[in-house]
């Protein structure tokens, strides 16, 4: 596609004495000779960065929302370019789709019954997770807690069971608290938190469900459940293929039926009840998929550097209008396949890189960083252990009102983070190939706008693997309609992405691999 330009550039550096051709650096690559990373930089180009994103961010991708046809166009748009550039898959199947489950959590439906009787989910019990089986019994366990010399559990085999407890804890006579040893009560009385650190112990244990009675809290409990009941949808989650112990709130009718003597009883006991739980999941599942493909290194290939954008947007909004998200996060995702494509001919000329490149294009950014959550949490395609850093692309396509007068420069976030090491690489690599202005205004911790947390890389980030975030700020069409291939910068979009290709090219081809040798703040 670009053979003209790059053999237009070879020729260049063939006049000078100092640099090699292609030809001569494929020649002499067994030799170690070093290549000059910006024979394959002029393939990226204005031109080409605009036809994509012209196509990419049109409205026949309807602004790409996770899960939906426009984004489905999407990720097909990605594999099409990766399979003309003959770029292979990163799965080993050889499919560059990798499904992320998700699904818009809804309250699930269902009831219990204990005995001959039916009690009604949201009227004698709440509960926000699905949990079904049969007990013949119930253990009761006190008030279900653990603490230094003290535990409602002790004596008791609850795995795979169906417990019984209440708020509270444990008073002496003299009416101090047990746990503190004084008249202040413990962690384990905290009304925000209480509920899960007893669920949290419970799961430890190989509980099945808890039945959980706390009077003083179930109003608060109930109304919440009422505000998801008139909710048309909660937020996009990853789809959970197996669900840990729930937490069943029952009210005072359903409490008195199964154990009225529970607010004195102090001893764990079996409850012979026989009890079902027919609670199932009413969630509404999203298919979606990331995009991964791959360029193996020569030297290192079972080390990998991870370039990443997010490939979705917010879609369309209540008037119609189409959000088409040219530089949210459009222009990071052509700017990746320009990329792709300089290391596959550097590649296909003798000269891919020592480490692995891989192509991570994610989806579910706008609904949460799922896609990459996915990846790293869930399925990592590659080992996290093995991923030596993660270079993130996400909005390098406008010029803010910061630097007006000024476009030659990028926001720079998190380089610093884990690795002094890839901040000074960063620091040399912009100062030798690209000289632009490295404003790293967002990178500091006590920015209101928390942008290192906001973005894909944050979940690598917090894997340990170094990253770094490009980014060139916000503007006025951030999330609206007006977000158009039109208003894009292509000369500082072709520069913003020749720096990142010339900075992967360092860390994929450098000797070591960049060390991670910062301890992440809390």
């Amino acid at each position: 596609m670009k053979k003209i330009s790059l053999i237009l550039f070879a020729l260049f550096f063939a006049c000078n004495s100092s640099q090699k051709t292609v030809a001569e650096q494929t020649d002499t690559a067994s030799a170690n000779v070093t290549i000059d990373p910006r024979v394959y930089a002029v393939t990226i180009t204005e031109k080409e960065l605009k036809e994509h994103l012209y196509i990419y961010a049109s409205d026949d991708f309807q602004g790409r929302e996770t899960g939906k046809p426009g984004q489905k166009k999407a990720a097909e748009y990605l594999k099409s370019n990766y399979e003309a550039m003959d770029i292979p898959a990163a799965k080993e199947d050889g499919n560059y789709f990798q499904e992320v489950p998700l699904e818009f959590p809804k309250l699930p439906i269902g009831s219990i019954m204990a005995g001959a009787t039916e009690y009604e989910l949201g009227t004698d019990f709440l509960t926000f997770t699905p949990i079904e089986g049969n007990f013949n019994e119930i253990i009761y366990a006190g008030y279900g807690i653990e603490d230094e010399g003290y535990s409602d559990y002790e004596g008791l085999d609850v795995s795979g069971k169906l417990i019984l407890i209440k708020s509270g804890e444990p008073v002496n006579e003299d009416g101090t608290y047990l746990i503190s040893g004084s008249s202040k009560k413990s962690v384990w009385s905290n009304k925000s938190d209480a509920a899960a650190a007893r669920l949290k112990l419970a799961r430890s244990k190989g509980v099945k469900g808890v039945l959980y009675y706390d009077p003083d809290n179930y109003g608060r409990y109930k109304r919440y459940y009422d505000y998801l009941k008139g909710s048309e949808k909660m937020k996009m989650e990853i789809k959970l293929e197996e669900y840990n112990a729930a937490l069943v709130l029952l009210n005072e009718t359903m409490i008195k039926d199964l154990f009225p003597a529970i607010k004195q009883e102090r001893v764990s006991k079996i409850i012979s009840q026989p009890i079902s739980l027919n609670i199932k999941s009413n969630n509404e599942a999203v298919s979606s998929e990331n995009i991964v493909a791959v360029i193996r290194g020569f030297e290192k290939p079972d080390e990998f550097i991870v370039i990443s954008s997010h490939l979705d947007h917010i879609g369309v909004n209540n008037n119609c209008d189409i959000n088409n998200g040219a530089d949210d996060d459009g222009s990071g995702t052509v700017a990746m396949l320009e990329i792709a494509e300089a290391f596959k001919q550097a590649a296909d000329s003798g000269n891919g890189p020592k480490r692995s490149i891989v192509f991570l294009h994610v989806t579910g950014e706008e609904k949460g960083l799922l896609g990459s959550k996915y990846y790293t949490d869930n399925d990592p395609v590659f080992p996290l252990s093995q991923t030596v850093a993660n270079l993130n692309i996400d909005m390098i396509g406008r010029i803010d009102p910061k630097h007006e007068r000024d476009g030659n420069y990028v926001y720079l976030i998190g380089s610093d983070k884990l690795s002094k090491e890839l901040h000074e690489l960063s620091e040399d690599i912009n100062d030798k190939y690209s000289q632009l202005k490295l404003d790293y205004t967002y990178n500091d911790e006590n920015d209101p706008n928390r942008f290192y947390y906001r973005s894909d890389h944050y979940n690598f980030a917090k894997n340990n693997i170094p990253i770094i975030f490009y980014f060139s700020g916000t503007h006025e069409d951030y999330h609206r309609p007006g977000d158009t291939p039109n208003k894009i910068n292509y000369d500082a979009l072709e520069s913003r992405s020749r720096l990142i290709f010339y900075t992967a090219w360092e860390i994929a081809n450098r000797e070591d691999r960049v060390e991670v040798d910062i301890t992440p703040s809390k």
